[in-house]
């Protein structure tokens, strides 16, 4: 799933291949693509793409034209990703069972597609007047990158919570952006177990998450920099040192990376660096293994 790093590493990209350049046409592929029908998506044909924003895992591409400014919102979900296409295929997409969602062309024959693999559709694209408009975006909390989010406010937003840290760091209405790699990473670095109560964190422990959450996120970013659209996936995984390396050994002290399954998903965790070398149970059973 396209993160906080993924979605601002694609925004940097679009700002400088998008930006100014005029839509001919934006033409969903899918049915489930498209959330929002009002104004339709005609709307911003003949516009210019002006601006390219991020919110949270949102991508923000704001359009002027003859319908005033206008926001396509984009939500890449579990597995959508958008693929920058010069010169654009010709002719019309034809719908079927293949992974593209949508299309945009521009006037100058290059656009860019958004694609979704596998069978569960949840990639999703809004046009509105104001981005708040979007339920996901309006009860979005603070970026973890933002300037003024620094380590009091990390720590008013966790004080309030009586729930295991990795999902507080997941929930988008606390914070902006983290999911389930990144938590993991963020988790590591911090060396803090994924089902540690929030409640029982010392401040010490959470000035560590703030710091670990910070770097982390900082550091992807910045690896992510300057790359095309197509190679962040790449890079996304090659960064990761514990998320998707069950099995492998810790970078920072050799353990074997441990996992635990969900019904739609899994995490993962070094039990030396977080655990103090206890094995975790499965979430259902809210234990420790010795």
């Amino acid at each position: 799933m396209p993160e906080l790093p993924e979605v601002e590493a694609l925004r940097a990209f679009l700002d400088t291949h998008l930006v100014g350049k005029e839509i001919a046409r934006v033409l969903p592929v899918a049915i489930s693509v498209l959330k929002t029908y009002e104004p339709p998506l005609s709307a911003v044909e003949g516009a210019e793409f002006t601006a390219v924003g991020r919110h949270g895992k949102f991508l923000d591409l704001t359009t002027t034209g003859p319908a005033g400014e206008l926001h396509l919102l984009v939500h890449l979900a579990r597995a959508g990703w958008l693929r920058w296409q010069d010169p654009l295929p010709s002719g019309p997409p034809k719908p079927g069972r293949g992974p593209l969602a949508l299309r945009t062309a521009l006037t100058g024959g290059d656009g860019f597609d958004l694609t979704e693999a596998g069978t569960t559709k949840r990639l999703a694209v809004h046009l509105v007047h104001d981005p708040r408009e979007v339920p996901g975006v309006a009860r979005l909390g603070p970026d973890p990158l933002a300037e003024d989010f620094g380590p009091e406010e990390f720590a008013a937003l966790l004080a309030g919570e009586r729930r295991q840290i990795k999902g507080a760091l997941r929930d988008q209405s606390l914070i902006a952006g983290i999911g389930n790699a990144y938590s993991d990473e963020i988790l590591h670095a911090a060396r803090t177990s994924p089902f540690k109560p929030t409640q029982n964190l010392t401040p010490e422990e959470t000035a560590a998450l703030y710091t670990a959450t910070r770097s982390t996120l900082r550091e992807a970013v910045e690896r992510s920099h300057g790359l095309a659209a197509g190679r962040l996936k790449a890079e996304k995984k090659s960064g990761l040192r514990v998320h998707g390396r069950t099995g492998e050994a810790c970078p920072v002290c050799g353990d074997t990376i441990r996992e635990v399954s969900f019904s739609d998903s899994s995490l993962q965790y070094c039990p030396t660096c977080q655990t103090d070398g206890k094995i975790l149970a499965d979430r259902r059973l809210s234990k420790l293994l010795k």
